[in-house]
C-alpha cells in the first residue's frame, strides 16, 4: 500500500515537470542487479582554475564517482576527465524536474522577483518559482502596458491533473503549458518572450576544492568598499576571474591564530543567506587578509539609508530582507553557531535585493573598543540581551535578540536602535524591560514577531526556526502571492 501511493507520488511529480512515468525494470532472477551509477546535471558554468578540479558546462552530464565531501564532488565528464566540482552547481539528473529550465528560480520571492524582472525591463520577461503555498507553483510576468509592473499568476491543475493559467488552455506538464503561452498570451498581460538573463552563480564553499589558504599573489586588490575599526575592505580578483571582498585587518585588531583555526571551519558552512567564507591570506610581518564572497550593494545598513525613500514604502520588501536574514542565522543555528554581532552593519546585499549575514563569529577575535563595556568584555551594547549584559552569556537566544533589534532597523530604513541613548543608559533601561517602540507604518503582525525576540528570559524567545515560520505565515497574510 505505502508503495502504491509513493509510485503516485511520483507520477504526480513527473507529470508536473514533463518526465513522463516509466515501468519498473522486470528482475533478472539469479543475478544481482547493477549498481547505477550517480548522475547529475550542471545547473551552471564552472570555470575549474586549481589543479584537480574539474569544468562544468551547463546542462551536460557528469558521473560522481565520490561524493562524501559535502561541498565538493569527485566526478568524471563524457571525455573521461576527472576533477572535484562544487556540489550546489549539480544536480542529480533523476531529480532535476524543472530545475533544468533557464526560466525556474526555485524559491524566489515575489519581491525578489519582482525586483529581477523590472531589472531585466524586457516586456514578456518572466519566471516561475515557488509559490508561497506549499506545494504550488507561481508564474511572475513583467509587462510595459498600460505601465512597467509585474502581474502574478498561480499555476493551477484541473481534476484531471492538467496545469493551467486560463482554464480555456489546459497542458500536460508546466514546460508545456509555458511552450504554449510563449506563442499565445491565452488571457495574459503579454505572452511569454524571455527568461532574464546574467543571473548570479551561487557561491562556492571556498574558491576550490580543500582550500581555505589563499596565496596573496592570486589576488589583485582592485577599489575600497569600506573601512572600520578593524580595517580596510577592498574588491579583489582572484586568479584573475572571481570577484571577492577582501578584509585587510588592522594590525593588533584579532586574535589571528585562533581565528585561523576557526576559518577552516567558517568554509564549510555555506547557504544562501550567507557570506561566503572563500578562505584567508596569511602573511608574515602582516596582518591576515579574511577573503569573502563579494556583494555589490554593500552593507544592508548603509543599503536601507540610501534608498529609504523608495524602500519605506514597500513594507513587503522590507518583510522580505527580514526573512532571508532569519533563513541564513536558522543555517547557522541547526549548525550551533552563533553569530554574537548580528545587525544591519554586518548584513550584505547583492543583485536581486539578496541580502545575507556576514562576519558571522567573527566578533570572538575582533579586539574593538566599540564592543568593551565597562566590564571588558566584548560586545555591542545596543543590541545585546539581557543576559549578555549581564552575565556575558552568548547562545542562538542571544542572537535572537539581536535579530528584533536587526527587524527594527529595516523597517526604520537603518535609524539608530535607542536613537541618542548612551550605552549606558541603554544597558540600564533593558535590564529594567525597556523596548524599542514600534516603527512607523511597520505592520502590527511584524512588530508582534520583534517583541517575541526581546523577551527578557532566552527560554521564552523563539528560535530561528519558528521565527522562520512565523514571518513566511506574516507575509502569506499580508501579501497576495
Amino acid at each position: 500500500m505505502v508503495k502504491m501511493q509513493f509510485d503516485m507520488l511520483v507520477n504526480v511529480f513527473r507529470s508536473a515537470t514533463g518526465i513522463q512515468p516509466t515501468p519498473p525494470p522486470m528482475p533478472d532472477e539469479g543475478a544481482s542487479a547493477p549498481v547505477k551509477p550517480k548522475v547529475v546535471v550542471a545547473l551552471y558554468n564552472y570555470k575549474a582554475i586549481e589543479t584537480g578540479d574539474l569544468s562544468l558546462e551547463k546542462n551536460q552530464e557528469y558521473e560522481v564517482l565520490s561524493d562524501s565531501q559535502e561541498h565538493w564532488w569527485k566526478v568524471k565528464d563524457a571525455r573521461g576527465n576527472v576533477g572535484f566540482i562544487p556540489s550546489n552547481y549539480v544536480k542529480e539528473k533523476e531529480s532535476l524536474g524543472l530545475q533544468q529550465y533557464d526560466w525556474y528560480v526555485y524559491d524566489m520571492s515575489r519581491q525578489r522577483s519582482e525586483s529581477l524582472l523590472k531589472h531585466e525591463d524586457k516586456e514578456g520577461c518572466f519566471v516561475v518559482r515557488n509559490s508561497s503555498t506549499r506545494g504550488l507553483y507561481t508564474l511572475s510576468l513583467y509587462t510595459k502596458i498600460p505601465h512597467p509592473h509585474v502581474k502574478h499568476y498561480h499555476i493551477k491543475q484541473n481534476a484531471r491533473g492538467e496545469f493551467y493559467l486560463s482554464e480555456k488552455h489546459c497542458c500536460n506538464s508546466i514546460p508545456d503549458l509555458i511552450n504554449y503561452h510563449k506563442h499565445n498570451s491565452g488571457g495574459l498581460a503579454s505572452r511569454l518572450k524571455t527568461s532574464p538573463h546574467d543571473r548570479p552563480t551561487p557561491a562556492t564553499a571556498g574558491l576550490s576544492h580543500d582550500k581555505w589558504e589563499i596565496d596573496p599573489s592570486a589576488l589583485v586588490l582592485l577599489e575600497e568598499l569600506g573601512s572600520g575599526q578593524f580595517g580596510v575592505v577592498r574588491k579583489g580578483k582572484w586568479r584573475g576571474s572571481i570577484d571577492v571582498a577582501v578584509k585587510m585587518m588592522k594590525e593588533g585588531s584579532m586574535s589571528e591564530e585562533d581565528f585561523i583555526d576557526e576559518a577552516k571551519v567558517m568554509t564549510k558552512l555555506q547557504h544562501t543567506n550567507l557570506v561566503q567564507l572563500y578562505g584567508i591570506c596569511s602573511m608574515k610581518n602582516r596582518p591576515i587578509y579574511i577573503v569573502t564572497e563579494y556583494m555589490r550593494h554593500g552593507s544592508l545598513l548603509n543599503y536601507l539609508r540610501r534608498h529609504e525613500q523608495s524602500l519605506s514604502i514597500n513594507q513587503g520588501l522590507l518583510l522580505d530582507m527580514c526573512i532571508q536574514v532569519c533563513k541564513g542565522m536558522a543555517y547557522l543555528e541547526r549548525h550551533n553557531y552563533i553569530h554574537r554581532d548580528l545587525a544591519a552593519r554586518n548584513c550584505l546585499v547583492g543583485s536581486e535585493n539578496l541580502v545575507k549575514v556576514a562576519d558571522f563569529g567573527l566578533a570572538r577575535y575582533v579586539l574593538d573598543d566599540q564592543y568593551t563595556s565597562s566590564g571588558g568584555t566584548k560586545f555591542p551594547i545596543k543590541w545585546a540581551p539581557p543576559e549578555v549584559l549581564n552575565y556575558i552569556r552568548f547562545s542562538s537566544k542571544s542572537d535572537v535578540w539581536a535579530y528584533g533589534v536587526l527587524m527594527w532597523e529595516v523597517f526604520t530604513c537603518g535609524k539608530m536602535p535607542y536613537g541618542r541613548l548612551t550605552n549606558t543608559e541603554v544597558a540600564e533601561r533593558v535590564q529594567r524591560g525597556m523596548i524599542l517602540e514600534r516603527p512607523q507604518s511597520c505592520y502590527k503582525e511584524v512588530y508582534d514577531v520583534m517583541r517575541k525576540c526581546w523577551s527578557h528570559l532566552p527560554e521564552n524567545r523563539p528560535s530561528f526556526k519558528i521565527l522562520k515560520e512565523t514571518l513566511i505565515g506574516v507575509s502569506q497574510g499580508i501579501l497576495v502571492d
